[in-house]
């Protein structure tokens, strides 16, 4: 026996620890691949476990073997990546980044181990792995590169049947009431956007004064510019007008608004403009500014001066919560501007989700828009009222609300209520024929006596939260070689609806799927569901290799999670016994931001969210030890995002809803990007322009850390979009805290800045002394985890001269 041999060979522990790590690993997705193959789902991870555990356990015990074992793993992990997702970059992230660089560890020992295996060898293969890598990313990020279509060529236009129209204004939060969000201005565009820079910044001087308001904060206001004055919101409703060109405040007016009524998120998302006709210049609240607030009351103010308007209603309000019986503070809250059709103010309501089966009523009610005297109110359990309750009686409670905004046709003299759903989302046992009528619905009413006219339902017997959040907007349809006054009604589900305005008759093809049975109300659910055949924002269903995370573990973890829920594909009912899978989730599709529409060139622009939600239904009994109760029986305590723990009191069910379906210590989402895109649309055919994901990394990472990479990724956005005759679409909306600019033609961002504060919020764009101005406000929400803030930003390109 020689010296060498009898010499024992001594412990590296550089080798030991990377073999402890890889044999750890191993473990981890042993046990984890195990319950995953017993669950029905992909062997690869128990398969790779094993190996790895093989491989680590060498290694630590200064066997080479161990490495070159590790080696085979990587290059079996490399080849089963591709066989399950192909060049599809985002999902190979988790399935190869991770063990190229613990392969980088192994490789950086090998030559402790294996004399053969010099320093420079072991470094030369590290670097050609990065290379390769690298490359091989290049390469992917190229050929996933979205297609673009040629835009359809520019008409002449289409009328808008708003009373008010754009020009240099932007008179209405959707631009007018046919909620196009678009503007004629040209003066910036794809070739000098570059340019742009701040104009001014003022600031509302709204923000949290307790640390509880400040989890309900959420700043989402479309400021209005008319004539010589911009006007806007705060989130707690105070009204401020500013100076177009400077931002310098002229007025503001508070009314007051206690921190106990914020419902989930203290929104005001806008204001209303209204001239009264044949008042002159001199008569006080001649043109007049009006909103509705967190408290549920309508207030009018003057637009010269903002004092309150005498002649409206009580002290310049009208309060919209008469009639409604019991109302605890924040169960009813106006978030949305009012629309204003002949002189009729038409508003509805949020009313808070998920807490009590018969929460206050979804009444719609009208008020005049001069004396603030209730013009009509549409109850739908009593449609042959017209105005308040009976003595002693009150609004029919639990019904379907309009908590997003309405859209207008003033010819028609018709306004269009996007319905939401019954007080209680998830259960439907206890709807009324009424109730299953209109909720989730478009409803058309005249505005003139209050009455439906038509209504258009997209969804039966929902319960997935699926009421409709955007506006419909209003467009001139070609049929036949004539114009058919038609509206554009995007979904949450992603489904794009068009329908005669007149008539609520589909202009395009509409059909039906079958739906999934079971749930825990299998007799109330419809055996099919409707869907447009025209077009839909809605991806394909989810399937195992859909899931995602930041390694192959908690990739492992989400697929272990997907084989536990129920899973039966879109519209897949809710259970008890175990968690289901809602995809799309309950915020998009096409959430409050809306569409917007270039009238020229024909082109709908249309940002969405492409993400699941992970929910249960959880007995009586478990809510109550638990502690879920209504807002008003736990003194305003609020759980959480909406549906995170909503009682549903009244129901045999709470609703627990992880909404976008996040691990519990990561943070990360399960489902692999993107998670928010944005579209152009050629509006007479229907088919797709390009298609893009909205939103950087930047802000996002694992455990909540911002991992700052200028890498889109594809984030939830909230807020919409303004387009251009300039050719430019400007956002904000995602989570990374920029707003953008993005070229109408290839999809491609233009400019961008990085705002103080989330761009929860639509922008607009408006002219004054000849500049053109794109506005934002930087306020955060506290559901997109957004910072939040006060400002409110304009942009403009630079003086010349």
């Amino acid at each position: 026996m020689s010296e060498d041999q009898k010499t024992p060979r001594r412990r590296n522990w550089g080798v030991v620890i990377v073999g402890v790590i890889v044999a750890l690993i191993g473990l981890i997705l042993a046990i984890g691949g195990g319950w995953l193959v017993a669950l029905g789902g992909s062997p690869y991870y128990l398969v790779t476990g094993v190996a790895m555990l093989i491989s680590g356990w060498l290694l630590i015990r200064g066997n080479p073997l161990g490495g070159w074992i590790y080696g085979a793993v990587f290059v079996w992990t490399v080849l089963w990546a591709f066989w399950e997702v192909g060049t599809n970059g985002w999902a190979l992230v988790p399935r190869v980044i991770a063990p190229i660089v613990l392969l980088l560890a192994v490789l950086a020992v090998m030559p402790l181990l294996t004399p053969r295996i010099s320093w420079r060898r072991a470094l030369a293969g590290g670097v050609a792995v990065v290379l390769v890598a690298a490359l091989t990313g290049v390469v992917l990020g190229r050929i996933n590169e979205p297609a673009i279509a040629a835009l359809p060529t520019a008409g002449a236009g289409m009328a808008d049947p708003a009373l008010m129209q754009v020009g240099a204004d932007w008179p209405a939060y959707g631009a007018t009431y046919s909620a196009r969000r678009y503007s004629p201005l040209a003066q910036i565009t794809p070739e000098n956007v570059g340019e742009l820079e701040r104009a001014w910044v003022a600031h509302t001087g709204d923000m949290p004064a307790t640390e509880q308001a400040a989890k309900m904060y959420g700043a989402e206001t479309t400021p209005l510019k008319v004539g010589d004055s911009l006007y806007l919101c705060s989130a707690k409703n105070i009204l401020i007008s500013l100076d177009p060109a400077t931002g310098k405040e002229r007025w503001r007016f508070d009314p007051k608004v206690a921190d106990e009524f914020i419902p989930y998120t203290a929104a005001c998302r806008g204001v209303s403009y209204y001239a009264v006709p044949g008042a002159t210049a001199e008569t006080p609240c001649a043109t007049r500014i009006i909103e509705g607030t967190l408290d549920g009351r309508l207030v009018a103010v003057d637009a010269r001066t903002g004092r309150p308007c005498a002649d409206f209603g009580r002290n310049g309000a009208a309060d919209i919560k008469i009639g409604m019986g019991d109302v605890y503070p924040g169960m009813v809250s106006i978030t949305s501007p009012p629309t204003i059709v002949r002189g009729v103010i038409v508003t509805g309501h949020q009313v808070l989700d998920g807490q009590q089966r018969w929460a206050p009523s979804g009444v719609i009610q009208a008020y005049d828009a001069v004396t603030g005297q209730l013009r009509w109110a549409w109850d739908m359990m009593h449609p042959d009222r017209t105005g308040l309750p009976p003595e002693g009686e009150t609004y029919a409670r639990g019904t379907p609300n309009m908590w997003t905004t309405a859209s207008g046709d003033e010819q028609l003299g018709l306004v269009y209520l996007p319905m939401g759903n019954a007080a209680v989302d998830y259960w439907s046992s206890l709807r009324r024929p009424e109730e299953n009528r209109f909720a989730t619905s478009l409803v058309a009413i005249d505005v003139t006596s209050g009455k439906p006219v038509w209504s258009f339902q997209a969804v039966n017997k929902d319960v997935w939260d699926y009421d409709f959040g955007a506006q419909a907007t209003l467009v001139d349809w070609p049929a036949g070689g004539s114009v058919v006054p038609a509206l554009l009604l995007p979904s949450k589900q992603g489904d794009i609806y068009v329908l005669d305005r007149r008539t609520g008759r589909p202009l395009t093809p509409v059909g039906l799927i079958k739906a999934p049975a079971g749930g825990v109300e299998p007799a109330q659910r419809a055996p099919t569901q409707r869907v447009s055949l025209w077009h839909t924002l809605r991806k394909a269903d989810l399937t195992e290799r859909d899931m995602w995370g930041m390694s192959p573990i908690d990739q492992m973890v989400c697929r272990i999670q997907y084989r536990r829920a129920v899973y039966k594909g879109f519209y897949t009912p809710p259970e008890t016994a175990h968690h289901t899978i809602q995809y799309p989730g309950y915020n998009g599709g096409t959430d409050w931001g809306g569409v917007a529409v270039d009238p020229r060139r024909g082109v709908i622009v249309a940002n969405y969210n492409d993400m699941p939600n992970y929910l249960r239904l959880v007995p009586r009994a478990e809510a109550d030890k638990k502690g879920w109760a209504p807002r008003e029986q736990s003194r305003g305590r609020l759980g959480g995002p909406e549906g995170a723990g909503d009682p549903q009191a009244g129901t045999p069910y709470a609703i627990d809803v992880n909404a976008g379906w996040r691990l519990p210590l990561t943070g990360m989402l399960c489902k692999q990007p993107p998670y928010g895109g944005i579209r152009a649309i050629d509006m007479r055919t229907g088919t797709t322009i390009w298609d893009r994901a909205l939103g950087t990394a930047r802000t996002n990472g694992p455990f909540g850390i911002p991992s700052m990479l200028p890498i889109t990724i594809g984030t939830p956005n909230n807020g919409g979009a303004v387009v251009t005759a300039g050719g430019l679409v400007f956002i904000a909306a995602a989570t990374d805290n920029l707003f953008r600019a993005i070229d109408l033609r290839t999809g491609r961002t233009v400019w961008s800045d990085v705002l103080p504060a989330g761009g929860q919020a639509n922008p607009m764009t408006y002219e004054v002394n000849g500049r053109q101005y794109v506005v934002i406000m930087a306020g955060g929400h506290h559901f997109m985890e957004t910072p939040i803030g006060d400002e409110v930003i304009a942009y403009a390109l630079p003086r010349r001269g």
